[in-house]
């Protein structure tokens, strides 16, 4: 998973935007004709995209040189920005269908359908009346201003100079106005009925008296800024200047946001499932279907998931019962093996960097590895840290965020060590190859540094795509060799888990699981610990759908790579199969269909 960017809609001038659009190397190399205009029209969609979302052009690294101005900024939260993002997805539908597309190439064909699919499923959620299908509610324990602000200024605004630490004083100053518009949007959302459930609320309120505890001066935001230009040896004012800001503007607007919270939470329906909510199952189906890039129902993706959980377990029991664990049920004795001292690092400083250490070796030797499966590797650098305190509360167990476009800024791996006993020894590798390489690191990295996609799809992403792919990179991991002893039920337990999401997911949002009762069979199926599945159901409850999209896009990938090797025979190539990915990340259906393009070619030459 990656970082929630925000709506984008901050507007520079039109010299700035025609500016930005002439940097070169920004635009796909199209040939003439039709390609050439589709290539120009790509552009300017990104353009203006990226001029309404200054988060993400620190996050590409594209906030220079004329769109400079753009590091001192967040995007505009309030209605006024939504609809104009909104206009601004309409406008570029309209202009891609005055595109001829018979007139196109394969590939800018394939460009076409890809970015128009992303850009009709924009509309799908001011049609239900939210945002987006699977974040309906505007502050949950995962999701605000608050929250999202102060982690993205700490670790993805950059920090080499005195205008980057200008330009973060700018952004936290901007802070409070964006807590307000949090507050402005979600009253208006109760008023209608969308509101997160309770505890959801609580949640929240506990992490935003947890940012707002510390004395103005040592406040995260402060000594973020503090630290980092230290660092760098950048001189000026800055603790006093942010300190400032915190104090009189930040917390004022965080207490008003504690006092709406409080005011609002007796409102919140019962129930934890995306059915509480007005067009509760409209919202729930439109979010499955952006989430795994199928028109699978509900109720057929349970019945995959009930049929998954089966396989996998009987898997797991042959494993298990090979290394000697044969007492209970596969689920307990998973929870054994998860109590086991050898399996657990120390809940100190220490254990916490012995972990990462582990994390980082991981990484090495699945490096060493790759060369035996992929032709085209990355070179983006990749580093793994520990999810900030300050919202470790909320936050998934695990997720990554790409590297700047301009290599100023590395990949991140984060791991989540509130509960260190969460991450036994065994289970780790399955993460690291899923969050790392051959996943969404390598993954990510080849879209980026792919010479054969414009640079609208080189930052775009699906969901059932991306976590598909991380998950069937577990299983390439496997086949590599990658597990050693135990860490092979690591493996299958990763699957598993995934297995189960189908289940729960589908079981919260359609037929009305409580939060207990879906904590309580996953803890019974995967061993998992009960905190850290408690942690993954709170987040199924608020991003609904989501959590369906890596099991369906792992019988994805793997049903396509089946047909291609029985296509193709002795001919078939594990390399060359993997090279799809410089073709960047598609929906299922059009995944599908290029690799029966490619394999058909290949059988050609």
């Amino acid at each position: 998973m990656t970082f929630r960017l925000s709506r984008r809609s901050f507007v520079v001038s039109a010299g700035a935007a025609a500016a930005f659009t002439a940097r070169p190397g920004l635009s796909f190399a199209a040939s003439v004709g039709e390609d050439a205009k589709l290539d120009a029209l790509f552009t300017r969609i990104f353009n203006d995209q990226l001029l309404l979302s200054p988060e993400e052009a620190t996050s590409l690294g594209l906030d220079k040189g004329a769109m400079a101005i753009l590091r001192s900024r967040l995007s505009d939260e309030s209605a006024a920005g939504r609809e104009a993002s909104i206009a601004q997805t309409r406008t570029a539908i309209a202009d891609l269908a005055r595109i001829d597309d018979k007139a196109l190439s394969s590939a800018m064909k394939v460009n076409l359908d890809v970015v128009r699919y992303q850009l009709e499923q924009r509309l799908d959620g001011p049609r239900l009346g939210v945002e987006n299908p699977q974040s309906p509610y505007r502050i949950t324990q995962r999701f605000c201003a608050a929250f999202g602000v102060p982690d993205f200024l700490d670790s993805t605004h950059p920090m080499e100079s005195v205008e980057d630490a200008e330009a973060y004083l700018a952004r936290l100053a901007q802070l409070a106005k964006a807590i307000d518009n949090d507050i402005t949007e979600q009253r208006e959302q109760a008023s209608r009925g969308i509101l997160a459930p309770a505890w959801t609320l609580d949640l929240a309120l506990l992490q935003l008296r947890k940012l707002r505890a510390p004395a103005p001066d040592q406040s995260s935001m402060v000594q973020s800024l503090v630290r980092r230009a230290g660092s760098k040896g950048i001189a000026g004012q800055w603790q006093s200047r942010a300190e400032a800001i915190v104090r009189d503007a930040i917390y004022p607007a965080i207490d008003r946001q504690i006092a709406m919270i409080e005011q609002l939470r007796p409102t919140s329906a019962t129930g934890d499932g995306a059915w509480r909510i007005p067009r509760g199952d409209e919202i729930y189906a439109t979010a499955l279907r952006h989430a795994t890039t199928t028109n699978f129902s509900p109720e057929e993706v349970h019945k995959i998931g009930l049929e998954q959980v089966a396989e996998l377990t009987a898997q797991l029991d042959t494993v298990l019962k090979a290394a000697g664990y044969t007492k209970g049920t596969v689920g307990e004795r998973l929870a054994a093996l998860n109590t086991l001292p050898e399996q657990l690092y120390a809940d100190t400083p220490a254990g916490r960097a012995e972990l990462i250490t582990s994390l980082n070796a991981g990484v090495k030797k699945m490096n060493a590895l790759l060369p035996r499966a992929f032709s085209t590797l990355p070179d983006q650098p990749l580093d793994i840290r520990a999810v900030p305190v300050e919202i470790q509360d909320g936050a998934a167990n695990g997720y990554y965020y790409s590297a700047s476009l301009d290599g100023s800024r590395p990949a991140i791996y984060w791991i989540n060590l509130k509960e260190v006993a969460d991450w036994p020894k065994y289970t780790l590798p399955s993460l690291t190859y899923h969050e790392g390489t051959p996943g969404h690191h390598l993954q990510i990295s080849l879209a980026q540094k792919s010479d054969n996609i414009p640079l609208i799809r080189k930052t775009g992403g699906f969901s059932a795509y991306s976590e598909g792919w991380a998950l069937y990179s577990e299983q390439v991991a496997d086949e590599l060799g990658a597990y050693d002893g135990i860490e092979k039920a690591g493996y299958l337990q990763s699957f598993l888990f995934r297995a189960t999401r189908l289940v729960v997911d589908t079981g919260l949002h359609a037929k009305r699981w409580s939060r207990e009762k879906a904590t309580d069979y996953m803890v019974a199926t995967t061993g998992f610990t009960r905190p850290r599945t408690q942690r993954e159901v709170e987040r199924y409850c608020t991003m609904i759908g989501q959590a369906c999209s890596y099991k369906m896009g792992h019988i994805a990938w793997t049903r396509a790579r089946e047909k291609a090797q029985k296509a193709m025979g002795a001919k078939f190539d594990i390399k060359q199969f993997h090279e799809v990915l410089l073709e960047g990340a598609m929906p299922l259906s059009i995944l599908e269909k290029r690799i029966e393009e490619r394999t058909a070619a290949a059988l050609k030459a």
